[in-house]
């Protein structure tokens, strides 16, 4: 049987979303940006699960480390933020 603290902490995990998204790395001047896995309430640039990839803004470099781990958390209902999602299409990137 489970106890009471250990449903709540399993309708926690079930309920929150996660968001593929850009966390800013780097000096003030030159930007730099990591494509991360992160909850959609937590800060990108401290909260987040996993890097997926980088976008570099000045030479427009975009690349994802792992089109299939990526696609796992699509279908698992993982969503792009607009930014990312907008840099995927402009690259051509099939996921």
């Amino acid at each position: 049987m489970i106890s009471n603290s250990q449903f709540k902490y399993i309708i926690k995990i079930k309920t929150t979303m996660l968001k593929i998204r850009l966390s800013r790395a780097w000096k003030k001047d030159s930007a730099f940006f990591r494509v991360v896995l992160t909850d959609h309430t937590k800060a990108a640039s401290h909260g987040y699960t996993k890097v997926l990839g980088f976008y570099n803004p000045f030479t427009k470099e975009f690349k994802l480390k792992n089109l299939d781990e990526i696609k796992k958390y699509l279908s698992n209902g993982v969503q792009f933020s607009p930014r990312v999602a907008k840099l995927v299409k402009t690259n051509n990137i099939a996921l």
